[in-house]
């Protein structure tokens, strides 16, 4: 599902939960977790379909992402585009953290669901803004957006193996890991490949 993340910021509480389609040894689905100048770069990659051909073109796509984490958007995601002409492709999304200007950044391509949630008497969610197409089939042109960011809040990416409605698993609250163990156990359709990643700013 994701690497071990070395130097990983310690003000980015991590979260991950998933697994492959049943019958299946590898997921399509992987989590990739880069730290930067800045901060940290977390990207949710979905290979088409599942399987071998998925998990083989989303495991290319992730080591383009981690030579290419300080790119900007589009460019990461031109680089990712051209890598996988030759496989069936892959929908992905990319958050940076700028941990000095309290700051995220976020686009995507396809439907790798991104959310930041944030906290209060009620909890408000702001969407990424994600752009149709496929990486190594259509790539369309890429505009990130950026947020800024406060203590508590909590930025949760799902692929489409995760049932969107989400808002009842994270009602209760916890460390990241709960919040991704908790969104998998109650949301996960049980159809595909299906990944969660919840990192919160401490």
């Amino acid at each position: 599902m994701s690497d071990v993340v070395a130097d990983w910021p310690g003000s980015l509480d991590l979260g991950i939960a998933g697994a492959p389609h049943e019958g299946e040894e590898r997921s399509g689905d992987l989590a990739v977790f880069v730290p930067t100048a800045t901060g940290a770069l977390a990207c949710v990659i979905d290979g088409l379909g599942h399987g071998p051909e998925a998990a083989d073109a989303a495991a290319l796509c992730a080591d383009v992402v981690r030579a290419h984490a300080e790119a900007d958007a589009q460019d990461l995601m031109q680089a990712c585009h051209e890598a996988l002409v030759r496989t069936r492709g892959v929908v992905m999304t990319a958050a940076w953290f700028d941990l000095e200007a309290a700051r995220l950044r976020w686009a995507g391509v396809g439907n790798v669901d991104a959310r930041l949630v944030r906290q209060g008497p009620e909890l408000r969610e702001e969407v990424a803004l994600v752009f149709g197409g496929v990486l190594g089939y259509r790539m369309p042109n890429v505009r990130p957006a950026t947020m800024t960011l406060d203590r508590g809040d909590l930025l949760v990416m799902i692929t489409d193996g995760i049932d969107a409605a989400i808002s009842p698993a994270l009602a209760g609250g916890g460390a990241a890991q709960t919040l991704a163990d908790r969104i998998f156990a109650m949301h996960g359709k049980g159809t595909d490949d299906a990944l969660v990643v919840v990192v919160r700013y401490r």
